[in-house]
């Protein structure tokens, strides 16, 4: 079934992952097939909001206008395809903050639930997600969520006890849905 509402994690899913972060719009780099995927869904009519904890600001390795460069590029790259990225909410805080925005926690969700205008529907939503966290936050909010092997998503594989639906990627996800 097509989900009218999905949420995207973005390092490992949409872009390539680094294990020294990404840190500029020159070193961010689509994973393959991930933009035609977004636009893909946009065309089939679905909501598309990105939820990303990114504490390379905290950290000090980029900035606040990095950041909206990475955004502005990945905006650019869909717009290319005819469509537009629904929201984008991001978490800056480091992983011991105890916030409840950065995933596992639920709060970039709920930011994103708020942009989307009304209450996400569990069985019109999806969540696709590389790492343990992602599903986490889905589980949290009560919302279905898919693993790609893409970023981190392979070891999460290997090493949690998945139980969610697993693909090789974002646009593999997406071509089984139509």
């Amino acid at each position: 079934m097509l989900p009218r509402v999905v949420i995207l994690d973005r390092d490992g899913v949409i872009n390539r992952d680094r294990d020294d972060y990404v840190k500029s719009a020159a070193q961010w780099e689509p994973e393959k097939g991930a933009i035609e995927a977004i636009a893909k869904l946009r065309a089939l009519g679905c909501w598309v909001g990105i939820a990303t904890n990114q504490s390379g600001l905290a950290r000090g390795l980029f900035s606040s206008a990095d950041l909206d460069a990475m955004h502005q590029k990945l905006r650019g790259l869909v717009r290319a395809h005819g469509h537009e990225i629904n929201a984008i909410a991001h978490c800056f805080h480091l992983p011991d903050a105890g916030c409840l925005c950065r995933k596992p926690e639920t709060g970039l969700l709920h930011q994103l639930q708020t942009a989307y205008g009304k209450s996400f529907v569990s069985r019109e939503t999806c969540m696709v997600g590389d790492s343990h966290k992602d599903l986490l936050a889905a589980a949290a909010f009560g919302i279905p969520a898919v693993l790609v092997r893409t970023g981190k998503g392979r070891l999460t594989e290997k090493h949690q006890a998945i139980k969610n639906p697993v693909f090789d990627s974002l646009k593999h996800w997406v071509d089984s849905l139509a």
